[in-house]
């Protein structure tokens, strides 16, 4: 899906279209139920999991009053009426397990965060971060290789996008992106 497609708000972040392709094949929802994104932004990732897996249930949490009303109007935009956006800072209460969790903001709070969804994630289940900031990035992995988890994966993805420039053409360059991802070990208990 083209950025472009989405409601945005001059504050609200979003994950960017290369940044999805790559979390969401991450989280490999093919077979997953249920799904959460937290920090949801303007919700792109929740939207665009929806519309790839109509029958996934899907649970979006943002705490900004702003962005959670992008998130709204993006899902009515867009007919996704499968995702519950839950407006609090995480971690925060929800029941079940999930089979999969993304985290594309943490308001200060990573370690937590990820403590709260390595809990709530099903065994084996995906957890994919994204990060523009180094240091969220080395937080991430340091309080990650404390825990319970398999197959810790991370990624720099550096994207530059073709735009006008007077006569000629140049590629733009975006901030670069790390996505980090994970599987909820057997073993794994509060940390």
């Amino acid at each position: 899906m083209k950025d472009s497609e989405f409601l945005r708000g001059e504050t609200v972040p979003m994950t960017k279209r290369e940044v999805r392709s790559v979390v969401l094949e991450r989280l490999d929802l093919h077979h997953a139920s249920r799904f959460v994104d937290v920090g949801a932004g303007t919700g792109s990732v929740a939207i665009e999991a929806a519309i790839r897996h109509p029958n996934l249930n899907i649970i979006a949490i943002e705490q900004k009053p702003q962005a959670v009303d992008l998130i709204k109007d993006n899902c009515q935009r867009f007919g996704c009426e499968q995702i519950k956006v839950i407006p609090a800072k995480a971690p925060c209460d929800f029941t079940g397990h999930v089979d999969a969790m993304f985290i594309g903001g943490s308001g200060g709070n990573l370690t937590d965060i990820i403590d709260w969804s390595l809990e709530h994630l099903m065994e084996k289940g995906r957890l994919v971060l994204s990060f523009i900031l180094q240091d969220n990035l080395n937080e991430a992995l340091n309080h990650l290789k404390q825990c319970d988890v398999d197959d810790l994966d991370c990624c720099q993805i550096l994207v530059s996008n073709y735009a006008t420039l007077g006569k000629g053409y140049y590629f733009k360059p975006n901030n670069p992106t790390f996505v980090v991802s994970c599987k909820k070990g057997k073993a794994h208990g509060n940390v």
